[in-house]
């Protein structure tokens, strides 16, 4: 892993996308902003995380895009989520002091690192922002347990579209406003071991989604041509978009 060299000051994607949500007050931004450490940069390719390495922090990622996967018995791998700007993770691994899974680099990425026991400073100190971080996880799992009925019970066709409304929503949850157009830096083994298919079969189902008019593809550009039209076909629910904070204190700061 490399460290980054001098990056230009800028606010924390974790920082802006709780703010979307959380009306903050001056210790709570105070607070998030010193939250994190220093910039961390991946290649392509690059693990942050192994499955069974010593876990002392979580990560926040700042640019580019990541994916968690577990290596089955046979040397096939499973891709079980992408992470995308503006995401807390390593997640999964809070419970125990070893990686669950494997974090790695799709592309050229920024990583800011989160001590776990930072975090739980932050919890105790700030419970409002401890509050939405722990309901934003919730929004995510509700997420991968939506795309896991997808890849055990439908087809290729529902599968991939499903992937890529998906992939829309949790960047625009991130962007702040519409996304018609996902610049794609996976590869279809990428896909596929998202969604249980080979490349081959991943490659026929993208010509099969242009051959329908669901989308189109340039290069890496994949625009998505029918909201209405592909979310009545897979029955999507985007669980990013409005994330519940009624039930939060106005102020659970230390007093």
């Amino acid at each position: 892993m490399n460290r980054a060299g001098p990056i230009s000051p800028r606010k924390s994607a974790l920082a802006i996308r709780v703010a979307r949500h959380l009306s903050l007050d001056a210790d709570e931004e105070a607070a998030l902003d010193m939250l994190e450490g220093a910039p961390q940069k991946l290649t392509p390719g690059e693990p942050l995380l192994t499955a069974g390495d010593p876990v002392v922090s979580l990560f926040v990622v700042q640019q580019g895009w990541l994916h968690l996967s577990n290596r089955l018995p046979d040397g096939t791998r499973q891709i079980l989520r992408f992470h995308y700007p503006g995401d807390l993770i390593g997640t999964s691994s809070i419970p125990w002091h070893h990686a669950g899974a494997t974090l790695t680099a799709v592309s050229d990425c920024i990583v800011t690192p989160v001590r776990k026991a930072d975090l739980g400073r932050l919890f105790a100190r700030h419970g409002r922002i401890g509050g939405f971080l722990y309901a934003m996880a919730a929004a995510e799992s509700v997420a991968m347990g939506d795309r896991l009925t997808s890849v055990g019970r439908t087809d290729a066709l529902h599968r991939l579209a499903t992937l890529l409304l998906d992939i829309r929503a949790r960047l625009r949850s991130t962007a702040g406003g519409v996304v018609d157009t996902i610049e794609l830096p996976l590869t279809q083994t990428d896909i596929g071991d998202a969604l249980g298919l080979t490349k081959v079969h991943v490659n026929r189902t993208f010509r099969e989604m242009e051959e329908r008019g669901m989308i189109a593809r340039a290069g890496k550009r994949v625009t998505l041509l029918d909201d209405a039209a592909l979310i009545a076909f897979t029955g999507f629910v985007d669980r990013y978009a409005s994330i519940a904070t009624d039930w939060l204190p106005e102020d659970a700061g230390p007093r």
